[in-house]
């Protein structure tokens, strides 16, 4: 993967947001079937969007995949809603980015831990990107796993915030 192709970065302007609730409709929705419709929720209220960019795609195409990080209580921060387009799934490297991307940056923001909640079939992807499992769990009718991310391999990065209204 060339690492100047994709770039990793918190949804900001219009477009970002845009394509970033479109992939999550199309991957959770429309594909696994997560969903009936849309797969918003009052998580989306208080989580950042993070999205992997495709540089070489045309601007309105370029998002390829999605991640969103919010805090539940002081100190202790959740990744939901990770996604890759289906057309870059097999170009490696995608997921891991914005793994990374959201763990640094939550830990740059005082995460002391950094939870989700991982389909059953990425748990062996996660636990390579330094993950454990906690539990077994059920989301959506679906078997899951609560993982819990190393905060050692993952340093804290210096982003700054930005107001929640989305």
């Amino acid at each position: 993967m060339s690492t100047d192709r994709y770039g990793f970065q918190l949804a900001r302007s219009p477009l970002e947001i845009k394509g970033y609730y479109n992939l999550r409709q199309v991957i959770f929705c429309q594909e696994q079937g997560l969903f009936s419709g849309s797969d918003r929720d009052e998580t989306d209220e208080i989580a950042y969007p993070i999205v992997a960019i495709d540089r070489e795609a045309p601007e309105g195409q370029n998002i390829v995949g999605v991640v969103r990080i919010y805090e539940t209580e002081p100190r202790l921060w959740y990744g939901g809603r990770l996604g890759v387009h289906a057309d870059y799934r097999g170009v490696g490297g995608i997921g891991q980015g914005l793994i990374y991307k959201a763990v640094t940056t939550a830990q740059g923001w005082g995460c002391d831990r950094f939870l989700a909640s991982v389909q059953l079939q990425n748990v062996r992807f996660f636990k390579r990107q330094h993950w454990h499992s906690l539990e077994k769990i059920t989301v959506c009718d679906r078997p899951h796993h609560l993982m819990a991310a190393d905060l050692d391999f993952y340093p804290p990065v210096s982003e700054s915030m930005y107001p929640k209204a989305m």
